[in-house]
């Protein structure tokens, strides 16, 4: 965002920190009510809008749990979904149930990616979904994905991700800049994961302005790694045997896509266009036309995208080579980071 949408759209944010605070205040002061439900639940979210890796971080911790044999169960918005309001099993663990459309695509995602080790629910109302799944579903331990403004429920670890890239945006508030809440709510959180480590500029500086903030003892440093590809529409002919030695384009419609651009460059791979959706884009063939149109003027050979783009992309029609990209999240000290969570449950 341009210093001048920012400066005309500050007393917007303004009222916005306002009613944030007055929110907070409420349920500190007991005027509005916590909620709980009879299982462990973790938080995890963030402090900006989009694109901190907190999807592939969900998507640990769940690993993690279903490793210890718990019934795990995912509970999400579903953001940009179709009818919001109605809650939408994705995944009962065993099956998938919904599609990008009704479920959200981080949700499918989710889903997808932990097939025989967690459900999935998107709800709006979380406790209602979570007091559902551990009737319907046998569920024992709850994963809040992008829960840490959801003040309404009790959790026993709240994790907050923060993007060594960009951790703050331009410090100012929505709508005049990504900031959900002032930095300073970080000293609600248990744990901070910073994410993407390895693309910052000042880590130091970092983690010292988060120790200011008063966040919490424990901060856990990861790194975004490319697991894989996995072809997006295997009927097109000519699919190159190794897409590092052609000229690609890569798109995405994710909250932080340079980040996604630089990692494919980082790993070797010759980009020659580079093209930004809006995050959450629901793809239309004309969309998938006019970017084939491009790649092909400029000589490039495939496509890639990221997975969270491509469950929306399934029905979709290329003339040219299209994989998504696997990321998942690499935390260093994921020992010390597995004992918290096993210990925050009591």
């Amino acid at each position: 965002m341009n210093g001048l949408a920012a400066a005309v759209l500050s007393p917007l944010s303004g009222l916005y920190g306002v009613a944030m605070k007055a929110r907070r205040a409420f349920y500190r002061r007991g005027w509005l009510r916590q909620e709980s439900v009879p299982a462990p639940l973790i938080s995890v979210g963030n402090l900006t809008m989009g694109g901190t890796g907190k999807t592939p971080l969900v998507e640990w911790i769940a690993v993690q749990l279903a490793a210890a044999n718990r019934h795990v169960c995912i509970l999400t918005r579903g953001y940009g979904r179709e009818q919001p309001q109605q809650r939408v099993v994705v995944s009962n663990r065993t099956e998938i149930l919904s599609d990008a459309r009704h479920a959200g695509d981080e949700a499918l995602l989710l889903a997808e990616n932990l097939q025989q080790r967690a459900a999935v629910i998107s709800d709006v109302d979380r406790t209602s979904a979570a007091l559902w799944a551990m009737k319907n579903l046998g569920s024992d331990v709850f994963v809040l994905d992008d829960g840490f403004q959801n003040l309404g429920l009790a959790r026993n670890l709240d994790i907050v991700t923060i993007d060594a890239t960009n951790p703050w945006g331009n410090r100012r508030l929505l709508p005049a800049g990504i900031l959900r809440e002032p930095p300073r709510g970080l000293s609600r959180a248990d744990c901070v994961v910073i994410t993407r480590i390895d693309e910052a500029d000042d880590l130091q500086g970092l983690e010292r302005e988060i120790r200011e903030l008063g966040a919490a003892q424990h901060i856990f440093h990861s790194r975004m790694r490319i697991r894989g590809l996995r072809v997006v529409n295997a009927s097109v002919e000519g699919v190159p045997t190794d897409i590092k030695e052609v000229p690609l384009a890569a798109f995405c419609g994710i909250g932080n896509p340079q980040s996604f651009f630089t990692q494919l460059r980082a790993a070797g791979y010759q980009l020659g266009l580079a093209e930004i959706f809006r995050d959450h884009h629901v793809y239309t063939q004309a969309d998938v036309d006019r970017l084939i149109q491009k790649a092909r003027a400029a000589g490039l050979r495939a496509l890639l995208t990221t997975a969270k783009d491509e469950v929306k992309l399934r029905a979709l029609t290329f003339d040219l080579p299209c994989f998504a990209v696997e990321i998942g999240i690499e935390i260093e000290e994921e020992d010390q980071f597995r004992v918290l969570i096993e210990n925050s449950f009591g």
